[in-house]
């Protein structure tokens, strides 16, 4: 039977550190959210960001548009929003509606300012290996690893999923960390037989259930990144029940990455608060 890797355990003690960071600094740090329209999903995922937020201290701003809204609107509220001191963060809610230039709204962020770590700038960085903002998921992803001293160097790790929230942002990091990467998707025609080959198989497409026990290796590290909602529970990408009983390591979901991706934001919050430049 695998170890189940609580990742809701470790973002509340990340949030415990996050907290006393908060209680040093002069100025109260701030996030500003950025939604356009109205999904039950993003609505849910702002709510989790708003209570860890006020659970350490940090001043959570939600900027609400409506779907309609021009899109040059919500572009000068971002530049006005780089523009105020008293914000260290800003991110847009994604995803955006189809009728939005999704890669515009999110370049109209300040580099120092961009807690998702989703610029053009800011990704470039992190793929030259430069010190920048990373995206909130995929750093959770390498910390939960990390805390269960799960070795990375030398290991065949297979994402599933090519995202730039999830997938190629995580394919970076673990190629910094000296891992052989195999990156699947919709296009892959041999799956099974890629992820039966992973010592660390990540999956992150939002397919309820798609990775069977079948697909894994015995002894296999398993990361779920997917959350889905089946007959109105949770559930990941992976069949827990039976991927379990062969993995070494799994996370579960819900209280896997999930929480892991917000205690994430809120680290990236404060390097923001604590590397903006000094004003006289």
């Amino acid at each position: 039977m695998s170890t189940i890797m609580d990742g809701e355990a470790l973002s509340l003690k990340i949030q415990e550190e996050m907290k006393h960071k908060v209680k040093n600094c002069m100025i109260r740090p701030s996030v500003a959210v950025i939604q356009v329209g109205s999904d039950p999903a993003s609505d849910s995922y702002i709510k989790r960001k708003e209570k860890a937020c006020n659970a350490v201290g940090v001043y959570f701003r939600h900027c609400k548009f409506e779907e309609d809204t021009p899109e040059l609107t919500i572009i000068n509220k971002i530049k006005e929003l780089n523009n105020d001191e008293y914000v260290n963060g800003i991110l847009v809610q994604l995803p955006l509606p189809a009728r939005y230039n999704e890669k515009r709204i999110l370049n109209s962020i300040s580099n120092s300012k961009d807690v998702d770590g989703l610029t053009d700038i800011n990704t470039g960085r992190m793929i030259n290996g430069r010190k920048t903002l990373v995206p909130c998921t995929p750093l959770g992803v390498m910390r939960i690893l990390k805390e269960y001293e799960i070795p990375i160097e030398g290991k065949h790790v297979v994402i599933v999923g090519r995202s730039k929230l999830v997938g190629r942002p995580l394919m970076t990091l673990m190629l910094q960390e000296n891992a052989t990467v195999t990156i699947c998707h919709s296009k892959t025609s041999n799956l099974k037989e890629m992820t039966k080959q992973a010592d660390i198989l990540v999956c992150a497409v939002g397919n309820p259930k798609m990775i069977t026990a079948d697909m894994v290796k015995e002894g296999a590290v398993v990361i779920d990144v997917g959350i889905n909602r089946v007959d109105n529970k949770l559930c990941g990408d992976v069949d827990f029940a039976a991927v379990s009983k062969k993995a070494s390591f799994i996370t579960p979901v819900p209280k896997g990455i999930g929480p892991m991706t917000v205690a994430m934001l809120l680290e990236n919050i404060i390097t923001c608060y604590e590397n903006k430049p000094v004003t006289k």
